[in-house]
This record gives C-alpha cells, sequence and structure tokens, in this order.
C-alpha cells in the first residue's frame, strides 16, 4: 500500500463517520415515528465514479442496493453535470430502487469545481400514495397500486429544492406534512455529509483521498479473495418456498447454485419461478443486497464494507423471473418478504460448504404492517408502519435470540409510549412467544405477539407476512420454528387472517400478529408448543 497502516485506518473510520454521522441527522430530525423511533433508513458515501466508499451499519436491504441507486441516477446525470447543492431522489424499483416507500437522495461533494464524491440516504415513508394507506398492499398486482413512482430526477438544484417536483409528490400522498418533514430530514443528512466529506478534501486534498479510495477498494477485494481461497471449491445447490404472492395460493420456489471457485463466487438462481402476479416480485436490487449480506455474513465481519469487498462475487438472476421482474410488476413485499427468503436460500445452499457458520433458518419474514385511517378528534389522516421482530435462527454454538429483527431489516421496534401518543392505536398485547423457536441441541429464538387496537372508525388495515404456511427449518437434526399467525378480533371474536391481506376494520377491532420461531440446531426429539 502507498498508505502506511495508520494513515489508513485514520481514513477508513473518517468515511465510516460520514456515513453514520448522516444517519444520526437523519434520525434526529425526521418527523415520522418510522424514521425517528424505528430508525428505517440507511446512509453511504461513494466516490466521484459512483462506487460505494463506506456505509453505517443501518439497513442491510438499504445498503445493498443504494449503489444501484447512485449507479442509475449518474446513467441518467454523468458526474460531470452535478453542481453544488445538487440532489437528485428517486424510489423507483426498476432505476435502482427497492419498492416505492423506500426513497433515496443522492448530492453530489463539489471540491475546487469538480465532483469529488457523492452521499445517500434511503429512508422508509410511512405512506407514498397507492390504493391502501401505507402503500403496502396485501394484494397488489401492479406497481402503479404501490405509489408514486419516482425516477431519477433534480429534486435539489444548486441547493434550491424544486417547487413543482415538491408540490407534486406531496399532492400525491396521504401524509403530506409528515412527509414533507422526512424528506427535509434527508435533505440535512446529505447536507451533513457533504460537509463531513468535503472536510476530509480540505484536510487531505483530493489526490491524496482517491488514492486512499483505491487503496480501500483494493484491501476489501483481497481481503475477500482470502477468505474464497479458504473455502471448499464446487457447487451447493438448495431451494425454498414463499407461502403464495398474496393473489395465488400456490407456493412460489426459490432456488439458488452457489459456485465457488476461488477467486470468484457465483450465486446463480436460475430455476426459481417467473414473476408472479401479486407484489413479492424482488427487483434486482434486492437480489443483489440479499446476496451481498449472505457474502459478507459467512465471510471475515473486520472486512471494510465498500465496492471492492463485493467486486468477487458474481449474481445471476434471470430477467422476468421473481428476482428480477419485468415493469410494471408489484414490488412491495418483494423488498420485505422475498428478501428474507433469499437470505434462507443461499444460508441453505452455504450449509454443506460452511457448516460451522450456518444458522438455522430465522423467522423468515419482517411481518409487515400498516394501519390508516382519520383520527378522530382531528379529522386528520394518519397513516402508521412497523415491522415486527421474531425468532433467529439457532447458530452452530448457541441458541437464537428471541424477539429480533434479523436479517435483512434492522430496526428497532416502534416504542409504545410513541405509537399511542401518534396515533389513534392502542398497544393490548406484547410480549414473546418463547416456546415458539424450534428444538435442538440450541433452540432457536421465540417470536413475538403484538396485539394493536384500532380506534378509529373505518380504518384500512394490510399486512404482509410470510412464513404462515411453510416453517423455519432447522439444521442438523433442529426442529423447525412455528409459523406465524394473524389473526383479528371483531363483533368479539377471533378470526385468522391470510399472511397478505389488506381489510376494513372498525373502531374497537384489534389485529394481532404472531411472529415465526427461529429453526432448531443439533439433534432434539419432541413436538412443540403451539402459541396461544
Amino acid at each position: 500500500m502507498k498508505t502506511d497502516p495508520i494513515s489508513f485506518e485514520v481514513f477508513r473510520n473518517a468515511f465510516i463517520s460520514v456515513a453514520e454521522e448522516m444517519g444520526a441527522t437523519l434520525v434526529r430530525t425526521a418527523y415520522s415515528p418510522n424514521i425517528k423511533e424505528r430508525r428505517d433508513c440507511s446512509a453511504a458515501a461513494f466516490d466521484a465514479e459512483g462506487q460505494m466508499v463506506s456505509q453505517a451499519e443501518h439497513i442491510p436491504v438499504h445498503l445493498g442496493a443504494m449503489p444501484e441507486s447512485v449507479k442509475a441516477a449518474l446513467q441518467l446525470f454523468p458526474a460531470s453535470d452535478w453542481k453544488q447543492g445538487d440532489a437528485i431522489i428517486l424510489n423507483d424499483p426498476f432505476e435502482g430502487g427497492t419498492h416505492l416507500p423506500d426513497i433515496t437522495l443522492i448530492s453530489a461533494v463539489v471540491f475546487e469545481g469538480r465532483v469529488a464524491g457523492f452521499v445517500a440516504n434511503r429512508a422508509h415513508h410511512a405512506d407514498v400514495g397507492g390504493s391502501s394507506p401505507g402503500s403496502m398492499p396485501g394484494a397488489a398486482t401492479e406497481i402503479y397500486q404501490e405509489g408514486v413512482r419516482i425516477p431519477p430526477i433534480h429534486l435539489v438544484k444548486a441547493g434550491t429544492i424544486d417547487p413543482g417536483l415538491w408540490r407534486l409528490l406531496l399532492a400525491n400522498v396521504r401524509t403530506p406534512i409528515e412527509r414533507e418533514g422526512d424528506l427535509r430530514a434527508q435533505i440535512a443528512a446529505n447536507a451533513t455529509g457533504v460537509t463531513r466529506f468535503e472536510s476530509i478534501l480540505a484536510k487531505y486534498t483530493e489526490s491524496v483521498v482517491s488514492t486512499f479510495i483505491e487503496e480501500f477498494h483494493e484491501y476489501s477485494r483481497q481481503r475477500m479473495l482470502q477468505q474464497l481461497r479458504q473455502m471448499p471449491k464446487g457447487d451447493f445447490s438448495f431451494s425454498d418456498y414463499m407461502d403464495n404472492d398474496g393473489i395465488s395460493s400456490k407456493p412460489v420456489e426459490l432456488k439458488v447454485k452457489v459456485s465457488i471457485k476461488g477467486k470468484q463466487i457465483v450465486f446463480d438462481f436460475t430455476g426459481s419461478n417467473q414473476q408472479t402476479r401479486g407484489n413479492i416480485n424482488a427487483p434486482l436490487a434486492v437480489t443483489l443486497s440479499c446476496s451481498y449480506y449472505v457474502l459478507r455474513c459467512v465471510t471475515d465481519p473486520t472486512i471494510p464494507v465498500n465496492a471492492g469487498c463485493y467486486s468477487p462475487l458474481r449474481v445471476v438472476a434471470p430477467e422476468g423471473s421473481v428476482l428480477n421482474p419485468y415493469p410494471p410488476a408489484a414490488v412491495s413485499a418483494g423488498n420485505v418478504e422475498t428478501s428474507q427468503r433469499i437470505v434462507d436460500v443461499l444460508f441453505g445452499a452455504l450449509k454443506e460448504a460452511l457448516p460451522d457458520r450456518i444458522p438455522a433458518a430465522s423467522q423468515g419474514t419482517m411481518n409487515n404492517l400498516t394501519i390508516g385511517g382519520i383520527v378522530p378528534e382531528t379529522s386528520q389522516v394518519f397513516t402508521f408502519y412497523e415491522t415486527i421482530g421474531g425468532g433467529l435462527g439457532a447458530r452452530p454454538s448457541k441458541r437464537g435470540i428471541d424477539g429480533i429483527h434479523s436479517h435483512m431489516t434492522n430496526t428497532a421496534n416502534t416504542p409504545i409510549e410513541a405509537l399511542e401518543s401518534t396515533y389513534p392505536l392502542r398497544v393490548e398485547c406484547y410480549h414473546l412467544l418463547p416456546e415458539s423457536g424450534g428444538k435442538g441441541r440450541y433452540r432457536g429464538g421465540g417470536g413475538i405477539r403484538r396485539d394493536i387496537k384500532v380506534l378509529a372508525d373505518h380504518a384500512v388495515v394490510s399486512i404482509q407476512s410470510e412464513r404462515r404456511r411453510f416453517s423455519p427449518w432447522g439444521l442438523q437434526g433442529g426442529l423447525p420454528g412455528n409459523i406465524g399467525k394473524n389473526r383479528h378480533w371483531h363483533n368479539g371474536k377471533w378470526k385468522e387472517i391470510p399472511g397478505k391481506v389488506t381489510l376494513m376494520v372498525e373502531n374497537g377491532d384489534i389485529i394481532s400478529i404472531q411472529t415465526p420461531g427461529g429453526g432448531g440446531f443439533g439433534k432434539a426429539t419432541g413436538k412443540l408448543k403451539e402459541p396461544q
């Protein structure tokens, strides 16, 4: 290396701090509980070519896909065209996005008259329009039902927000005040990132920083290649099933062949089902994001995360498949539900090659719940969105973790105090289901039961969830975890409802989500208790 090891660490941590401070700014200034409390947002820094330099430890499904957003923006707006204070907004899943509620903002870092890099953040907005509050319908058949679709376009030019685009976006969402606050928080976060990036350039000069970034990428690449050389060479295959697509009851198969070749690793998803009518289609950016995540899980976690880290990986996802659909496919659940199954499939394929590194299947779902309607006291529209944790799969040397967000999600829960003070909702029940994890030498983590009473008339509830039919699998003789359940309390009785559904509820109704447990690890006997 041209850079000495001490300077290298200084540079590396300086760029990580850029992303971390962006995330802190976004969380601190956001309006919605989904971003402020649940922290459903991510941030990263990029070089002048759009290659990722650093990321904060935020949401895996965001971070792995964000480079595709920057790539899409640069294809339409080359780096030479960007000016100081420019920012591109996008959420289009077919141009680098994941699903429509995830809005990405990309800002240029201009130093001495030239673009020296970019910063970007992504935040999940609690509503972006569409056929149902929260923009996460249980059963959509085309993307137009899922909200406003934003191709890469200038939201900010030379530091000034485009007033026409601003009004257009806010006119197409149910909660414009909250959306305006969250968008301004994203702008503030990028401003923080630009300032910190510029301070690094001013202190060390652009040529020194450029040299560091090149070495940073190569350092991560070489360390990843070292990991691959230590893995057993060969082909390893696995398949798993989504419960359904929300329209048909037919299971949807995901299939992968992992080829470890020493200097390259290939994840080939050929043979997975064709894209579906329902909204479980995963855009290519999501499939790539899941692949990056799994590669990082099974290699050295101290390898710095940047473009070089992932360069030895090749992902094959045939066009028109459920993992790389053609527009105008519906995709909202692909980002949150199919992403979890992609991880399960990849871990399943690698369990033979790396038996000491692969856990049993975790809950395999984000248990997405959206509730929207009118606040009785103010007549204002509200939209509430959250994901609910479940059981982490047991690991080769220890049990799973109870009630945690796993794999492609890394959010917190919505605190009861924040939920009840912001929305006409009341949490009636919230506890762990400790017996829901699969038995084994090491038991899988338990799921969660969360019951929410609706205190508004004619509210609309949408649920996107999985593992209501196929259990999270155990490994090496461990038993599977329990499946999840969704129930609706109405007119004095409970009714089980589908894993993917949109329904009208009345004042006093309760929605109960019981999340899956993780699979067990190691030989076990006995039956699991069903959650009560």
